[in-house]
This record gives C-alpha cells, structure tokens and sequence, in this order.
C-alpha cells in the first residue's frame, strides 16, 4: 500500500531548524504514544458488533451505500496504520543507532518527524477519482498529517458503524415485543369474534401487523434510513432512531386493545346490562300508557284546551332490543358493544321524551287541581273572619264551584269566577282587617 521513504526534501536539507536529541526523543514518544491509542481504536472498530453485523447483513439503500464506502475507509485505514507503522519504526532504528546521534543523523530524523517523509500509492491515497486534474502516483505526507488523515477517515467510518448499531440495538428489539403484544390481542380479539373482515378492528389488526413485518425488515437492511443526526453534532453516533412509524402502530394497537377491553366487558355484564335496558323501555311505555289515558281524561273533563297528542312506544328501539338479545346469544361481542351503548342513550330519551308527554298532557288537570285549591284556600280565610255567609262570596263561591267541579271544565271562565272570588274576599276582608283602631290594627287576622 505504501512505505516509507527517502524524503524529497533531504536533499536541500531538513524542514525548518535541525532538532535536536530531546527534540527527536519527545517527538517519538509522541508519535508512540499516537500509534498505541491509534491500534487501539482500529482494534476496537474491528472487534466493534456493528461492524460484524454489517459485514454479515443484506443491505440496501443508502445503508448499503455507505457501508460500501466506510468499509473501503476501514480496509484504507489499516494499510495507512501499517504504512505509519513501518514509519515510526524506522525512525527509531535510526534513533537508536547512537546514544548521541552525529549531525547528519539528526537533519535525517528531523526530516522523517517534520517532513513529508511517507509517500503512499494515490490508490490508496484516494478513494474517488479527482475531478480537478489527473491523479497522482503517489502522495506524501508528514507523520502528522498521515495520523489526522487517519483521524479522520476513522471518525466517518466509526459514526456509520454506531449509528447503524444504535438503530439495530434499539428498534427491532422494540418492533418484537410489539409484534408479541399484537399477537396477544389478535388472539383476544379473535375469542370476541373480532376478526378481519368482519370488523374494522380486525382489518386494523392485519394492517398493523403487515406495517410490523415490513418495519422489521426494513430496519434490518437499511438502519440508517432510520437514523436522525443531532445538529450541531460532531460526535459519532451523535443523533437518536427514527421511531415515528414504530410509535404510530403502538398507537394504533393501544387503540385497538381499548376497544377490545370494551368488548370484554360487554361479554361479562352484558345479560345485567339488557335487563336494565328492558326495564327502562318498560318504564318508558307505561309513562306513555299513562300519558294516553289521562289525555282521555284531560279530552273528557276540560273544555276548550289543547291537549297535545301523545306517540305510541318505539317499536324500533324495541326491534333493535331484540336484535341486541341475539347478538348475545351467538356471542357476537363485537356488535353488541355498540349496540348497547346507542341503545342505553336512546333508551333513557325516549323516558326523558314519555314524562314529558306526561307532563304536558296532564298539565290541565294541575292547572284545575290549583284554582280549585286556591278557591278553597279563600273560602277557609273568609270563614276565619267570620265572613262565610256574606251573601255575595255566597253568589260567587258557588259559581267558580260549579265551573270547577263541573265536566268539561273551561278553564279560563272557571280561572276568572275564581278571581272574582278573591277580589270580592278582599274587598270584604280590608275593612275587617283593619278594625275600629285603623288600617294597623290587623287582629281579625289572628
């Protein structure tokens, strides 16, 4: 791949100051101590899960791409660490020729530490074909530019490899345990008769589980299609798993498993739930069987009164009662819950609807029940203050009496025979209440 080699630049002398003995010892321990933790890297990256997983998996996408290209940077990187490699051990060889190194010793290691001493193959220097002139043969490099050379290509290729790991590490671990949930409510809702084709919650099950099996497969061959770097971050790895569609099917099952519940619990109170339904239609009809017969009652006993007609029972909540009582029979849970719950609602209406009728049919008889009451009630204050056989209330109480108790009853002219009533009571009353000591002395009121 390459090595090194005499420097073009030793035959018209070192670059910069000639160093001296320290200079070059510190140096190489520098560059030993660079080539340590460099090997170390290189071997983790090679030993790293990621890597072997990608080496071992089909690939598509730009997953596929860009592994293509990282694995090159990976192989490039190798032959660049052998090439440093045989670099450094020359260098040292010619260090340690000599305790104290003569001076042409010392311009030659300064021009291998300081110099563009490597040369490399442009094959293996470059990875793509230059597009701004012909290629080189070959490229030189100092010690340094060679270790940021690798620097670099180590880091591009060590963010692909964890961040392809970090999706595989997080989603389809994550997609198996929703995939066993989702056989586990399948099975469920398979027992209550939710099954694809016959409920939208069935077809939503076979969508979730289709959506399920491609996300897997798809995670597997392209991770990084899956992938959502940080900004602003220059570390590898730096970014999170895409995991919208993941989350939109856990939705969307969570969803289906309410619904599912819903369905149990229909099964276990459905039969309490149907009693109470038929006890509320019943109530319901005998509201309106009530109703009917006072509206006869009203019709014979008021004159002159709207009375308003009154529905007979409903023969569709009925029907759909019936047809909730089968679905049970032949446990067809998934029908009945909805049924129930429309049903409860229209069930406690149409009460709400029949006491209402009720009220409004019967509403002439309490407008009679009160003038006969507020008739009453003036005859016993007249009588209190000994006014009972005043000839005119006489006249008078006796006419409203008649209209009141009287079939059919008009109840305007008996409502204003009970006002003429009250206006002559009190006409005969003020005085009496008054007394010999003025309009203050209210005794006859005691």
């Amino acid at each position: 791949m390459g090595a090194a080699g005499p420097s073009p630049s030793s035959a018209g002398g070192p670059p910069g100051p000639v160093m001296d003995r320290d200079e070059v010892d510190r140096a190489l321990a520098r560059l030993g101590a660079e080539h340590e933790a460099i090997e170390t890297s290189l071997l983790a990256l090679q030993d790293h899960a990621g890597r072997r997983l990608l080496e071992g998996a089909e690939l598509t996408g730009v997953t596929k791409d860009r592994w293509a290209s990282a694995d090159q940077a990976i192989s490039l990187l190798w032959g660049y660490f052998d090439t440093y490699t045989a670099a450094l051990n020359d260098t040292r060889e010619l260090r340690d020729r000599r305790r104290w190194p003569s001076r042409e010793d010392l311009v030659e290691l300064t021009d291998r530490l300081r110099g563009r001493s490597v040369t490399i193959a442009s094959s293996a220097a470059h990875t793509a074909p230059s597009i701004t002139g012909p290629a080189k043969l070959s490229e030189q490099f100092t010690l340094e530019e060679l270790v940021a050379r690798m620097n670099e290509l180590y880091a591009s290729s060590l963010d692909m490899v964890v961040t392809a790991d970090s999706v595989w590490s997080a989603l389809p671990a994550r997609i198996d345990l929703l995939s066993a949930e989702l056989q586990r409510t399948r099975s469920l809702a398979h027992s209550v008769g939710v099954r694809p084709g016959e409920h939208p919650a069935g077809d939503e099950l076979e969508s979730i589980t289709h959506e399920l099996s491609t996300l897997r497969a798809q995670v597997i061959s392209d991770p990084l299609a899956f992938w959502r770097p940080a900004l602003g971050s220059s570390a590898p790895g730096g970014g999170r798993p895409d995991t919208d569609r993941y989350d939109r099917a856990a939705r969307a099952l969570e969803d289906i498993r309410r619904e599912i519940e819903a369905v149990l619990r229909v099964r276990q109170d459905s039969e309490e739930r149907l009693i109470r339904l038929r006890d509320v239609l019943s109530r319901a009809d005998r509201t309106l069987t009530e109703a009917r017969s006072a509206r006869g009652e009203v019709l014979a006993k008021i004159a002159a009164s709207e009375v308003p007609a009154v529905s007979g029972p409903s023969t569709a909540l009925q029907e759909r009662l019936a047809t909730a009582a089968e679905y049970r029979r032949h446990s067809q849970w998934h029908r009945l819950s909805p049924l129930l719950e429309s049903l409860e609602r229209e069930a406690e209406d149409e009460l709400l609807r029949a006491r209402e009728s009720l009220t409004a049919v019967t509403a002439p008889l309490a407008v009679r029940a009160e003038l006969r009451g507020r008739l009453d009630a003036y005859k016993a204050k007249v009588a209190r203050h000994g006014m009972a056989e005043d000839p005119l209330l006489i006249e008078r109480y006796d006419a409203a009496r008649r209209m009141l108790w009287s079939a059919p009853c008009d109840l305007r002219v008996a409502e204003q025979a009970v006002l003429r009533y009250q206006h002559a009571a009190a006409e005969v009353l003020v005085p009496r209440q008054q007394g010999p000591s003025g309009p203050n002395d209210r005794r006859g009121d005691s």
